[in-house]
């Protein structure tokens, strides 16, 4: 058997493996052995198609750390509005309680509306800005 169809194999695996654990580091690997599979296609030695692959694999994952190190941190669920499509919305508020709560009609039932903490109720506009069970927390829009 030829020394890249054995390089291949291994990438194949390599990225079934990915596919059953949902990593994405495996699939880094994987290039990295194709990347020796090409070096043997190349006709270069098997020290070469060993180094080829562990440098490409090993520059692969960093790039992929690096990448996934610069995103925005997660926001937690309540207040993510990938999760919650409310978050983001505007709605009217007529008048508050007492105790800095109101109860308006929303998307066809009630909704008790929190202010943020910090802010001073007053009538208008105000904009979800997170979810508490069935609480909206608002801030004037």
């Amino acid at each position: 058997m030829e020394a890249s169809t054995i390089w291949w194999i291994l990438a194949g695996i390599a990225i079934a493996a990915e596919l059953l654990t949902g990593g994405i580091y495996l699939l880094m690997i994987s290039t990295g052995l194709a990347a020796g599979a090409i070096a043997a296609h190349l006709g270069l030695g098997l020290p070469a198609q060993i180094s080829t692959a562990a440098i490409i694999g090993v520059l692969a994952v960093l790039l992929c750390r690096r990448i996934r190190g610069r995103r925005m941190p997660e926001l937690p669920a309540a207040a993510n509005p990938d999760l919650n499509l409310d978050i983001g919305e505007t709605l009217h508020v007529p008048e508050w309680n007492s105790d800095g709560t109101a109860r308006i009609p929303y998307r066809g039932s009630q909704w008790t509306v929190v202010l943020r903490p910090g802010s001073l109720p007053s009538t208008g506009l105000y904009r979800v800005i997170e979810l508490q069970g069935n609480r909206l927390i608002v801030d004037k829009a």
